[in-house]
């Protein structure tokens, strides 16, 4: 294969990075799997890696006079750890370093995660669904609703609507994935297949926040980690009294939250298959004398594979393709895959039509008798709102929450294993109502947890060693609605962390590290630049106090608010009854019409929201 720009500077970055003669792997081999993960990203983040990787070789011949691949050993690891720590380099260099272990570090355990998903057979086959693929689907056909998204709240609210009658069609963008695949591809292929942008997808600010996002039938039920929380009743009473969402009211909202906990199967999780990571969790959390417990999850007849964020490879997680989209086609709904929605179309102040491109680039529409019901979820909905022409509310793509999160690891003398458990299994909330933090232990598909290892060179070689002896844990902060997701033909999304959202992240790293000393950890490694490990609560204390949030390496996985539903027209684009304002017959059933971040994880409020709003519809249509 003849190489690609930049194939020469990778291997540079991955030799420098993970030293071959440090017990780091053959370089070139490793340069051959990062090609085919980059290949599988979206243009502009290829070629944004490689000239990353180009640069970085520039600097090395402009301070060596040599590239990075052909440097004496631990030259690379040096010139790399001092650019590490200049601020306007830093963010860029974490990001090809995150790639470089993704590739390394999934490839390394792939024979683990193989035997893994194969262990047993599937707990229940994959459901019948009326699927078709746009590309065999009529160029015009005409429905009561269409559901734009197949995810949490789409595929609730397609179950309610077909339930009632209604012909309902749901188009989906991505496309339909089976268990089979699950148990026999690669788990780099089944990452980047599963997520929008291959898993790139990131909020630009300060600090760069990850946002993976699913896409294919099953939305982000596909690849989220199962954990189901009730919405809180100081949230919903918020919802209602300050947004005025009057759907949310407590009372009546419970029969919805009842609904979805008796439609997903939601169930704590055993302790025989937690796993070592979510026991010693509940171990540290004894010892401190916090509330803590196993975490609920849809997931009836898990084995605690630990792959959920790459497909369940057993159909033991009880995602919305294994039971409200199977439900809502068993009352006629029929699903339109690889399907993207263009355009709402809109005649005498009313939806009467969605257009749809297919993968081949022509297009579908489908008519909408009464209607259309967006649930393409926070980052996409209003770039179709604003394509459709329907996006003048000034509110419409902000009040943005992310649900930022940090991740914590403690080493421990005997071995945990972390990823042979199930993926979020314990919970600890001593901290979450008076804070709004929440830990949880989590952990990775085997190998995929290696991008949080902290050093470079022959260090990083060392961890990647000694991975099996670390914990992990993650913890989230319920932060102010300060993004915005802006764009029309793609979304991009900009997100700065508030002083206090950023001092209760820092804060959730000293919470983690004591959790994990009190459950015997030798050492903690913080994510804190300048502090990475420390060896007791003293350090630890040290550690924090020096931290800089905007240094900080956040993830999100739980957008909302980006189409808020309220009372009050100059803040809320959809009204209390979840219809949008300013045109007649489009409603909006996904996370970005909540109002605020829920405080939890958000799947289960999220499908409750879509119900009451579906029922609405039938009441009233």
């Amino acid at each position: 294969m003849r190489p690609r720009t930049g194939d020469r500077a990778l291997e540079g970055l991955a030799r420098a990075l993970l030293p071959p003669e440090a017990g780091g792997p053959e370089s070139g081999a490793l340069v051959v799997t990062l090609g085919e993960l980059l290949g599988r990203l979206p243009r502009p983040v290829e070629a944004a890696a490689r000239a990353g990787a180009i640069a970085l070789d520039a600097v090395s011949v402009v301070g060596t006079g040599r590239r990075l691949r052909s440097l004496p050993p631990g030259v690379g690891a040096s010139i790399l750890s001092r650019l590490a720590r200049i601020d306007a380099v830093a963010p860029g260099l974490d990001g090809l370093k995150a790639l470089v272990l993704l590739a390394e570090g999934a490839d390394r355990a792939a024979d683990e995660a193989f035997a893994a998903a194969r262990r047993r057979p599937p707990a229940r086959p994959d459901a019948v669904l009326d699927v078709t693929p746009s590309v065999a689907w009529p160029g015009r056909s005409t429905f009561d609703i269409v559901v734009i998204g197949s995810g949490a709240g789409g595929a609730m609210a397609a179950r309610t609507l077909a339930r009632a009658g209604m012909s309902v069609a749901v188009l989906e963008e991505g496309r339909r994935h089976a268990v089979g695949e699950f148990r026999t591809r690669h788990p780099l292929e089944r990452f980047t297949s599963l997520y929008r942008d291959g898993g790139a997808t990131a909020a630009i600010g300060r600090p760069p926040v990850i946002l993976p996002i699913g896409r294919g039938v099953g939305g982000t039920t596909l690849v989220n980690s199962g954990t189901c929380y009730r919405t809180p009743p100081d949230v919903l009473r918020a919802w209602r009294d300050d947004a005025g969402l009057e759907l949310a009211d407590p009372d009546s909202f419970a029969a919805h939250l009842d609904d979805v906990w008796t439609t997903l199967e939601v169930a704590p999780v055993p302790r025989r298959i937690m796993g070592r990571n979510g026991r010693l969790a509940l171990a540290g959390a004894q010892a401190l004398g916090w509330h803590a417990e196993p975490i609920a999850r849809n997931a009836p007849g898990c084995g605690g594979c630990c792959q959920c964020s790459i497909g369940c490879p057993r159909n033991a997680k009880f995602g919305v393709h294994l039971n409200a989209l199977p439900q809502a086609c068993d009352n006629g709904a029929r699903i339109v895959a690889e399907a993207r929605a263009e355009r709402i179309g809109v005649a005498n102040g009313r939806a009467t039509s969605v257009l749809a491109r297919r993968p081949d680039g022509s297009h579908l529409v489908i008519h909408a008798a009464v209607g259309v019901v967006v649930a393409a979820g926070a980052t996409e909905t209003p770039t179709l709102l604003r394509r459709s022409g329907l996006g003048t509310h000034p509110m419409l793509g902000r009040n943005l929450a992310l649900h930022p999160s940090v991740g914590v690891a403690g080493r421990f003398d005997e071995p945990v294993v972390a990823w042979r458990g199930v993926l979020q299994s314990a919970s600890v909330d001593e901290f979450h109502a008076r804070d709004g933090i929440l830990v949880e232990a989590t952990s990775t598909p085997p190998g995929m947890g290696s991008v949080m290892l902290p050093g470079i060179g022959a260090e990083l070689v060392e961890e990647l060693d000694r991975a099996d002896h670390l914990a992990t844990l993650g913890a989230m902060v319920a932060d102010a609605a300060v993004g915005r997701v802006v764009g029309r033909r793609r979304a991009l999304v900009r997100y700065d962390l508030t002083p206090r959202d950023g001092r209760r992240l820092v804060q959730s790293i000293e919470v983690m590290g004591r959790l994990l000393f009190a459950a015997g950890a030798r050492e903690v490694l913080t994510g804190i630049p300048g502090h990475e490990r420390v060896h007791d609560s003293r350090a630890l204390g040290d550690a924090v106090a020096h931290a800089r949030p905007n240094r900080l390496h956040v993830a999100a996985f739980h957008p909302v608010g980006t189409a808020a539903a309220g009372a009050h027209p100059d803040r809320s684009p959809v009204d209390a009854r979840g219809a949008l304002r300013g045109v007649q017959g489009v409603w909006v059933a996904d996370a970005s019409a909540l109002p605020s971040c829920p405080t939890v994880n958000p799947q289960v409020s999220v499908m409750a929201l879509a119900l009451a709003i579906a029922d609405r519809i039938v009441r009233t249509s």
